[in-house]
């Protein structure tokens, strides 16, 4: 038997064992309900003893309340769900405030020994039994997956999805933000992602680590993965000098910009496809919480999202998790403190909010939307879970606290796996991140200033910076665009929070004027020094990678202007203990310029020590490419990194970064079915995985009338073998 074969029944047996658990005869539901009834017998009794509002009966009344709530859920959840999807996503957040207390209200009515005096008292009953409910199932089932997706599959199974081509296989891809390769080897080596290290160690995955090129971050590697373009996105924050503004990649209006303007129109998920918590859409049909937002998800997700509040396991489930996730990131950081944690970055109330609704409510959320598109036969769909990334930002690659994070994303990959048992076609499942991450004690706590204050004193000069970390405000603010639908009741109201959201949180650069005394981190700058337009430079930091800007100029300043200028900034920058090396251009082309040498990009010429030995055999390369990018910044900063430990310094408040070079963060991992393509050499760019990704859609039987996946061939020779087995040559 080959080793395609055996993989492919290996994944077979484990799908017939997979569907078993969804297959339950008329008394094993009976025997479920049962269950539910007693579970919810204790939280009717707390309710009960707590609540004057209300009462139960006599001794029995508790065991037959539950008993009827059950069935009344059961009846009231598609009529109270229909009518939230006619109200749009307006009514879907009243179904979540209202739902359950109108079942409990329902309930009382049909039992006269019951009494409920209030709507808050109701109110609180259907809190209280869903809280009680989330507890007991979970000690019971140990914190099975089914809880999450159960019912979602089982209305499903009542009313199944028929497909026009079943033979075709769905590709599920899941990116986990931001998880270095070694992490992850180290994480299925130790079993602690127990469903990537069964794939694994079974045959049916392999797990394999591919390069981002430069600039290693989401928006660049995302529009690479989904669009096949790379070049445009200099950073996550760049100035776009042709339109004279700032550009911040995860601000929807600014993504939608990004995507119109790189967008070949042949995308990854063009073809039935939908983009889930993305930045940008891969020119899918559908698309939710993404963005770029040309199109958003409608009622399907309208209708997956009600049945998931009107379920109170599933809302208790959601909040319960947000304030857990709130409580957690507060401990830890003060944990970190009282230990003297090194390197550590500040953690305030609003980076511990983020995570709240990062790995707590959003994670559900995004999981009851792509099981909702997997159970309508959905073709393709791709979803980004942000929980690692956003973590590690913060407490570092290797904490407890990220693994953790990483752990609870594969959790979510079992609970698609049982969902994918329950579909109307067969689901390959490709993992993948975007970047890694790199680890080390910020640019500013190490040196006493950050990079836009040693730019002012450097140029004598005022510097309009942007340097503080705003990508996890994006996703909070995708949620409230996606409630913001126009054709839905209240969506102006939604549309005037979000226009205020993006306002408040738009990142507007500090101005920063030489000799003000500086010296602290990011986050401890004076609130009222904002920019006033009148700066000479703009400075931005996206990780360990820096870009300078002079204000005004429509094209990039080469190395005599700027030292006609600005006499000793850029010496002064390449001489700098913190920094790796900068890039300039002079009249013979970019140049890398370090502390003890220099390196031509074009022709290879070195004079004194090489600056970009230390960051890899790709730097070279990578480097050169952005360098003659009409985007790129008039300098380019890169931060050392330390030979011993490979650890960076952030030009952000930030100890785990990604953006420029040096450490963990160009080493990106993806798990892929052993029995699709995939090129055999390592992929070497986020156009390069497009075109690998492309090709295990087309051994899938999608992207049939696509004439060509890609913008530009990529020149890696791993890109070449992605090619070959596109046209059927691997």
């Amino acid at each position: 038997m080959s080793n395609h074969q055996l993989a492919q029944g290996r994944t077979q047996v484990a799908g017939e064992l997979t569907r078993e658990s969804w297959r339950r005869p008329w008394y094993a539901q009976l025997v479920a309900y049962v269950v539910a009834v007693l579970v919810t017998v204790p939280a009717v009794w707390i309710c009960d003893w707590l609540l004057s509002g209300f009462h139960a009966g006599p001794p029995g009344g508790p065991l037959l309340f539950a008993a009827v709530l059950g069935l009344v859920g059961v009846v009231a959840q598609p009529i109270l769900v229909g009518l939230a999807v006619r109200l749009g996503w307006i009514g879907v957040l009243l179904l979540a405030f209202v739902g359950q207390a109108l079942v409990v209200f329902i309930t009382a009515w049909l039992l006269p020994m019951v009494t409920l005096d209030d709507y808050w008292s109701a109110l609180v009953v259907a809190i209280v039994v869903g809280l009680v409910g989330t507890i007991l199932w979970w000690v019971g089932s140990a914190g099975t997956s089914q809880v999450l997706v159960g019912r979602l599959v089982s209305s499903h199974r009542r009313r199944p999805t028929v497909v026009e081509d079943p033979d075709v296989d769905g590709v599920l891809f899941v990116q986990i933000d931001g998880v270095p390769f070694p992490v992850l080897q180290m994480a299925v080596t130790a079993g602690t992602v127990p469903t990537m290290t069964r794939w694994i160690r079974s045959g049916s995955h392999v797990m394999t680590e591919w390069t981002p090129k430069l600039p290693a971050t989401t928006p660049a590697s995302q529009m690479g993965i989904l669009h096949g373009v790379i070049d445009g996105i200099p950073a996550f924050r760049w100035y776009d000098r042709a339109r004279d503004k700032v550009m911040v990649a995860n601000k929807p209006a600014d993504a939608a910009v990004i995507e119109a303007d790189l967008s070949t129109g042949r995308g990854l998920l063009v073809d039935d496809g939908v983009s889930i918590s993305n930045l940008f859409t891969g020119d899918a049909p559908a698309a939710v919480l993404t963005m770029s937002r040309r199109v958003r998800g409608g009622e399907l997700a309208q209708r997956a999202v009600a049945n998931f509040v009107v379920n109170p396991s599933g809302l208790t489930r959601a909040l319960s998790r947000s304030v857990s996730e709130l409580i957690r990131d507060r401990f830890q950081a003060k944990r970190a403190i009282r230990r003297d944690v090194q390197p550590r970055c500040e953690r305030s109330w609003e980076t511990a909010l983020l995570r709240s609704v990062t790995n707590g409510a959003l994670r559900d959320l995004n999981t009851i939307l792509v099981a909702e598109h997997m159970l309508r036969g959905t073709r393709s769909i791709y979803v980004d879970y942000v929980d690692y990334d956003e973590v590690a930002h913060h407490a570092g690659v290797l904490r407890p606290e990220s693994l953790e994070a990483l752990e609870a994303v594969d959790a979510v990959l079992h609970q698609l796996e049982l969902v994918a048992a329950a579909a109307p076609r067969r689901y390959r499942f490709v993992i993948l991140s975007d970047h890694g991450q790199s680890q080390g004690a910020t640019f500013a706590d190490r040196y006493g200033e950050d990079l836009a204050t040693l730019v002012a004193r450097l140029a004598d000069s005022n510097v309009a910076a942007s340097d503080d970390s705003v990508e996890g405000w994006g996703r909070t603010q995708a949620l409230v665009d996606e409630l913001a639908s126009p054709d839905s009741m209240g969506g102006r109201r939604m549309a005037s929070a979000s226009r205020a959201m993006d306002k408040s949180s738009r990142n507007q650069p500090d101005q920063v004027t030489p000799g003000t005394g500086d010296s602290g981190p990011v986050s401890e700058r004076s609130a009222d020094r904002s920019a006033t337009g009148e700066e000479t430079f703009h400075v931005f930091g996206s990780g360990n990678l820096g870009l300078i800007y002079v204000r005004g100029e429509k094209e990039r300043l080469d190395r005599a202007a700027l030292d006609r200028r600005f006499p000793g900034l850029v010496e002064g920058l390449a001489r700098h203990p913190g920094v790796g090396f900068v890039v300039v251009t002079d009249a013979e082309g970019p140049v890398a310029l370090g502390n003890h040498g220099s390196h031509r990009l074009d022709d290879g010429r070195i004079e004194g020590a090489d600056p970009l030995v230390p960051f890899g055999p790709y730097a070279p390369g990578f480097v050169q490419r952005v360098a003659h990018r009409p985007e790129a910044p008039d300098i380019y900063v890169n931060s050392l990194i330390d030979p011993g430990t490979e650890e960076v310094a952030a030009f952000e408040g930030l100890v785990g970064c990604h953006g420029g070079l040096g450490g963990w963060q160009d080493r990106a991992s993806a798990v892929i079915p052993v029995d699709l393509p995939f090129p055999t050499e390592r992929v070497v760019g986020a156009d390069a995985m497009h075109v690998a990704l492309c090709a295990i859609l087309r051994r899938c039987g999608h992207r049939e009338d696509i004439a060509y996946d890609g913008a530009a061939p990529p020149a890696e020779p791993a890109s070449v073998d992605a090619l070959a087995l596109e046209d059927g040559r691997g």
